[in-house]
Protein backbone atom coordinates (compact mmCIF):
# COMPACT_ATOMS: atom_id res chain seq x y z
CA UNK A 1 0.00 0.00 0.00
CA UNK A 2 1.58 3.41 -0.63
CA UNK A 3 0.58 7.15 0.43
CA UNK A 4 -2.26 7.51 -1.53
CA UNK A 5 -3.70 4.59 -1.25
CA UNK A 6 -3.45 4.94 2.29
CA UNK A 7 -4.85 8.27 1.98
CA UNK A 8 -7.99 6.65 0.36
CA UNK A 9 -8.36 4.22 2.47
CA UNK A 10 -8.57 6.16 5.35
CA UNK A 11 -10.83 8.81 4.39
CA UNK A 12 -13.40 6.27 2.68
CA UNK A 13 -14.22 4.27 5.47
CA UNK A 14 -16.31 5.71 8.72
CA UNK A 15 -14.46 6.64 11.79
CA UNK A 16 -14.42 3.60 14.37
CA UNK A 17 -16.01 4.67 17.83
CA UNK A 18 -13.63 3.38 20.59
CA UNK A 19 -11.37 1.16 21.41
CA UNK A 20 -13.17 -1.93 23.05
CA UNK A 21 -10.94 -2.59 25.56
CA UNK A 22 -10.77 0.75 26.96
CA UNK A 23 -12.32 1.49 30.31
CA UNK A 24 -15.78 3.82 29.40
CA UNK A 25 -16.19 4.97 33.09
CA UNK A 26 -14.43 8.23 33.83
CA UNK A 27 -12.75 11.38 32.43
CA UNK A 28 -9.41 11.07 32.15
CA UNK A 29 -6.13 13.84 31.54
CA UNK A 30 -6.68 15.07 27.98
CA UNK A 31 -3.54 14.00 25.99
CA UNK A 32 -3.01 13.34 22.26
CA UNK A 33 -0.63 11.53 19.98
CA UNK A 34 0.35 11.85 16.64
CA UNK A 35 0.54 8.73 14.76
CA UNK A 36 2.81 9.44 11.73
CA UNK A 37 3.04 7.71 8.75
CA UNK A 38 5.64 7.84 6.29
CA UNK A 39 6.85 6.33 3.02
CA UNK A 40 10.85 5.41 2.66
CA UNK A 41 11.51 3.37 -0.18
CA UNK A 42 8.20 3.22 -1.76
CA UNK A 43 6.92 1.11 1.61
CA UNK A 44 4.99 2.64 3.92
CA UNK A 45 6.22 2.88 8.24
CA UNK A 46 4.84 4.20 11.10
CA UNK A 47 7.38 6.59 13.35
CA UNK A 48 7.31 5.26 17.08
CA UNK A 49 9.06 6.36 20.32
CA UNK A 50 10.09 4.92 23.14
CA UNK A 51 9.92 7.06 25.92
CA UNK A 52 12.75 6.99 28.64
CA UNK A 53 12.91 5.42 32.16
CA UNK A 54 13.03 8.68 34.27
CA UNK A 55 9.48 9.78 32.94
CA UNK A 56 6.76 9.30 35.61
CA UNK A 57 3.98 7.94 33.30
CA UNK A 58 4.58 5.34 30.74
CA UNK A 59 8.51 4.93 31.38
CA UNK A 60 10.43 2.73 28.76
CA UNK A 61 7.30 2.29 26.67
CA UNK A 62 6.66 2.30 23.24
CA UNK A 63 4.74 5.11 21.73
CA UNK A 64 3.37 7.13 19.61
CA UNK A 65 4.80 11.62 19.92
CA UNK A 66 2.65 13.44 22.28
CA UNK A 67 1.06 14.24 25.39
CA UNK A 68 -1.09 15.95 27.88
CA UNK A 69 -3.32 18.94 26.27
CA UNK A 70 -1.78 22.14 27.63
CA UNK A 71 -4.05 25.60 28.24
CA UNK A 72 -2.85 27.20 25.44
CA UNK A 73 -3.94 24.43 22.67
CA UNK A 74 -6.76 25.18 20.78
CA UNK A 75 -7.35 21.30 19.98
CA UNK A 76 -6.14 18.04 20.12
CA UNK A 77 -4.73 18.14 16.36
CA UNK A 78 -2.62 21.12 18.15
CA UNK A 79 -1.78 19.65 20.41
CA UNK A 80 -0.21 16.49 18.22
CA UNK A 81 1.46 18.51 16.18
CA UNK A 82 3.18 21.04 19.19
CA UNK A 83 4.34 17.68 20.99
CA UNK A 84 5.93 15.78 18.00
CA UNK A 85 7.78 18.46 16.86
CA UNK A 86 8.85 18.92 20.37
CA UNK A 87 9.98 15.73 21.18
CA UNK A 88 11.17 14.30 17.57
CA UNK A 89 11.60 17.21 15.20
CA UNK A 90 9.00 16.70 13.21
CA UNK A 91 7.58 20.08 11.60
CA UNK A 92 4.22 20.72 11.50
CA UNK A 93 4.20 21.92 8.28
CA UNK A 94 5.59 18.83 6.91
CA UNK A 95 2.75 16.91 7.52
CA UNK A 96 -0.87 16.50 5.97
CA UNK A 97 -3.23 15.89 8.84
CA UNK A 98 -5.62 13.27 7.53
CA UNK A 99 -8.03 12.91 10.70
CA UNK A 100 -8.38 12.08 14.09
CA UNK A 101 -9.75 9.35 16.04
CA UNK A 102 -12.36 9.34 18.45
CA UNK A 103 -10.38 9.60 22.22
CA UNK A 104 -9.58 6.44 24.02
CA UNK A 105 -9.50 6.17 27.79
CA UNK A 106 -6.35 4.58 29.68
CA UNK A 107 -6.04 2.98 33.23
CA UNK A 108 -3.71 5.54 34.07
CA UNK A 109 -6.00 8.32 33.81
CA UNK A 110 -5.62 9.91 30.01
CA UNK A 111 -7.95 10.35 27.48
CA UNK A 112 -5.63 9.92 24.27
CA UNK A 113 -6.99 11.75 20.98
CA UNK A 114 -5.17 10.06 18.10
CA UNK A 115 -4.42 11.99 15.05
CA UNK A 116 -3.30 10.52 11.97
CA UNK A 117 -1.22 11.80 9.66
CA UNK A 118 1.32 11.52 6.41
CA UNK A 119 4.48 12.94 6.56
CA UNK A 120 5.06 14.67 3.29
CA UNK A 121 9.28 14.10 3.32
CA UNK A 122 11.89 12.51 4.92
CA UNK A 123 13.37 15.03 7.95
CA UNK A 124 16.35 14.94 10.44
CA UNK A 125 15.13 13.18 13.88
CA UNK A 126 15.93 15.29 16.50
CA UNK A 127 14.96 13.66 20.15
CA UNK A 128 14.41 15.69 23.30
CA UNK A 129 16.06 13.41 25.79
CA UNK A 130 13.52 14.56 28.09
CA UNK A 131 10.91 13.15 26.62
CA UNK A 132 12.57 10.35 24.36
CA UNK A 133 14.78 7.97 24.43
CA UNK A 134 14.90 6.51 20.66
CA UNK A 135 12.81 7.19 17.55
CA UNK A 136 12.26 4.16 14.94
CA UNK A 137 10.26 3.21 11.89
CA UNK A 138 7.94 0.22 11.81
CA UNK A 139 6.84 -1.06 8.25
CA UNK A 140 2.96 -0.85 8.47
CA UNK A 141 2.71 -4.05 6.12
CA UNK A 142 3.76 -5.65 9.96
CA UNK A 143 1.03 -3.98 11.70
CA UNK A 144 -1.61 -4.67 8.83
CA UNK A 145 -0.48 -8.91 8.85
CA UNK A 146 -2.86 -9.88 12.03
CA UNK A 147 -0.99 -12.49 12.79
CA UNK A 148 1.36 -9.89 14.52
CA UNK A 149 -1.74 -8.96 16.59
CA UNK A 150 -1.82 -10.28 20.33
CA UNK A 151 -4.72 -10.14 22.78
CA UNK A 152 -4.38 -11.18 26.63
CA UNK A 153 -7.12 -10.52 29.17
CA UNK A 154 -6.71 -8.56 31.83
CA UNK A 155 -8.91 -7.82 35.08
CA UNK A 156 -8.90 -4.40 36.85
CA UNK A 157 -11.98 -2.56 38.44
CA UNK A 158 -13.89 -5.92 38.75
CA UNK A 159 -14.20 -6.37 34.74
CA UNK A 160 -12.11 -7.91 32.57
CA UNK A 161 -10.40 -6.45 29.72
CA UNK A 162 -8.42 -7.41 26.44
CA UNK A 163 -4.69 -6.09 26.42
CA UNK A 164 -3.43 -5.47 22.93
CA UNK A 165 0.47 -5.98 22.09
CA UNK A 166 2.53 -6.74 18.86
CA UNK A 167 6.29 -7.71 19.38
CA UNK A 168 8.44 -6.15 16.94
CA UNK A 169 12.03 -7.31 16.29
CA UNK A 170 13.20 -6.32 20.33
CA UNK A 171 10.61 -3.71 21.10
CA UNK A 172 7.61 -4.79 23.08
CA UNK A 173 4.10 -2.44 21.51
CA UNK A 174 1.48 -2.31 23.42
CA UNK A 175 -1.08 -1.39 25.90
CA UNK A 176 -3.11 2.00 24.06
CA UNK A 177 -0.10 2.19 21.39
CA UNK A 178 -0.93 -1.27 20.34
CA UNK A 179 -4.62 -0.78 20.67
CA UNK A 180 -4.68 2.34 18.21
CA UNK A 181 -2.33 0.95 16.06
CA UNK A 182 -4.97 -1.97 15.63
CA UNK A 183 -7.64 0.17 15.12
CA UNK A 184 -6.00 1.93 12.51
CA UNK A 185 -5.26 -1.04 10.53
CA UNK A 186 -8.48 -2.27 11.34
CA UNK A 187 -9.88 1.00 9.76
CA UNK A 188 -7.50 1.43 6.67
CA UNK A 189 -7.63 -2.65 5.65
CA UNK A 190 -9.92 -3.47 2.82
CA UNK A 191 -11.17 -6.59 4.47
CA UNK A 192 -12.45 -5.26 7.75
Amino acid sequence: MNKHEFTLRYNLHRLGSSIPSAPQSYIGRQAAVLIPVIEVKQQLHLILTKRPMHLRHHPGQISFPGGKVEPEDINAIYTALREAHEEIGLSPENVDVLGVFPPHKTFTGFEITPVVAMVKHPFELVLDPGEVEDCFLVPLNFFIERSNHHKLSYYRYGAHYQVHFMPFEDKFIWGVTAAIIDLLCRHVDVNE
